[in-house]
């Protein structure tokens, strides 16, 4: 028997299960592969249970289906090295919306969904943290307007300031509702499909993200043309470093140094998976942070801090152990500031260097800009 409606709805798209071609480029690109070396914790072993689901092979309620389709990161650190062009993001949200239907979605899940589908209380939160809110003044319908996120404004309320001190003719209505990306990633993908589109039609014209896990959300929805991370935005629009100037119509920011005891800063990235993987942004946050310090190239800047989205609060025991090696990277580098463009980057990398008791500290990428803003008159 088939996981279909009388064989006319697949849960997955034929096309989309058909085009890997189980080569194994995406074995060692995987984070859970890499802890494991099993092949069902990897993307094309997952992609095979996929295939199992859909024909019937395995039962809808198989363990090993729950367990690996909950076990993937959904990091998306296979689609760039695949020759095929697998689009397995798409396949885990399907897979997930599959396996955690009605009481099998996680409690905590169902829980943070609800919370940030409540744009008022959203919007409270924000008010009371100090987030940016600036409503959109008249003008073109095009014009940019820079997306402040659901848990975002009110865990890092400067990240939305910071942004704004760096491009102020950015609006920032404060009745902005979530954009979907945490329900579309946890089951619920018509609901997040339909949160994208709302904000989408919240804030015409071009929309700037703050969070990488959000910018490819909306991409995908709204069209990548919409959409823009910070980092596209000011790079190409800011000449960055010392007695520099601005160049965007006289509105952005000009920038100078991050200094640390009268020297300049020595700063590492950590990747978003989805900004890096699904949307292809990884060059311009680093050359931005290039102009302002001394940039350290982490040798695993590129790959999951265990995050995740909800992973690391779903699974915190296998979260610990993709981010373990990191942790050992960050002190051995030697740096003053992590820089991150993600949210749940930046909680995840703040606790765990906490933990540590270390002196390196988490910045966003708008926070760190900031502090090299050039205060004139």
């Amino acid at each position: 028997m088939t996981t279909m409606d009388n064989n006319a709805h697949p849960l997955f798209e034929p096309e989309l299960l058909d085009r890997c071609i189980s080569c194994g480029f995406c074995l060692p690109a995987c984070p859970t592969y890499r802890l494991t070396g099993e092949e069902t914790s990897s993307p094309r072993g997952r992609i095979t249970l996929m295939r199992a689901l859909q024909d019937g092979t395995l039962e809808p309620d198989d363990p090993t289906l729950r367990e690996q389709s909950s076990f993937c990161l959904g990091c998306r650190a296979c689609e760039p090295v695949c020759p095929a062009g697998v689009q397995y993001g798409q396949l885990l949200e399907r897979w997930r919306v599959h396996q955690w239907r009605g009481r099998r979605r996680p409690l905590l899940v169902r829980l943070l969904t609800r919370a940030a589908a409540q744009r008022r209380a959203i919007q409270l939160a924000g008010w009371l943290r100090r987030a940016a809110r600036r409503p959109a003044a008249r003008g073109p319908a095009d014009a940019p307007h820079l997306m402040l996120g659901c848990f975002e404004r009110v865990l890092f309320p400067r990240v939305s300031t910071a942004a704004r001190s760096l491009a102020p003719e950015l609006a920032a209505p404060a009745s902005q509702g979530c954009c979907g990306a945490l329900h579309a990633h946890n089951g619920e993908l018509a609901e997040g499909e339909r949160l994208a589109r709302r904000l989408g039609e919240a804030l015409p014209g071009r929309i700037v993200t703050t969070s990488g896990g959000c910018a490819a959300h909306l991409a995908g929805v709204l069209g990548r043309d919409r959409v823009m991370e910070l980092s596209e935005y000011l790079d190409g629009r800011t000449l960055t470093g010392a007695g520099s100037a601005s160049v965007a119509g006289g509105r952005t920011a000009a920038l100078g140094e991050v200094l640390v005891n009268g020297r300049r800063a020595r700063v590492a990235l950590q990747d978003s998976c989805h900004l890096r993987n699904g949307l292809g942004v990884w060059r311009e946050p680093r050359q931005l942070l290039r102009a302002v310090a001394d940039y350290v190239e982490l040798p695993d800047a590129g790959s999951c801090c265990g995050a995740a989205g909800t992973y690391s609060l779903l699974r915190p025991k296998d979260s610990r152990r993709v981010l373990a090696p990191k942790l050992d990277q960050i002190e051995a580098a030697g740096i003053d500031y992590l820089v991150v463009v993600n949210p749940g980057c930046q909680r995840q990398l703040i606790t765990a260097l906490r933990r540590r008791r270390s002196r390196v500290r988490v910045l966003h990428l708008a926070e760190l800009l900031s502090l090299a803003r050039v205060r004139t008159g």
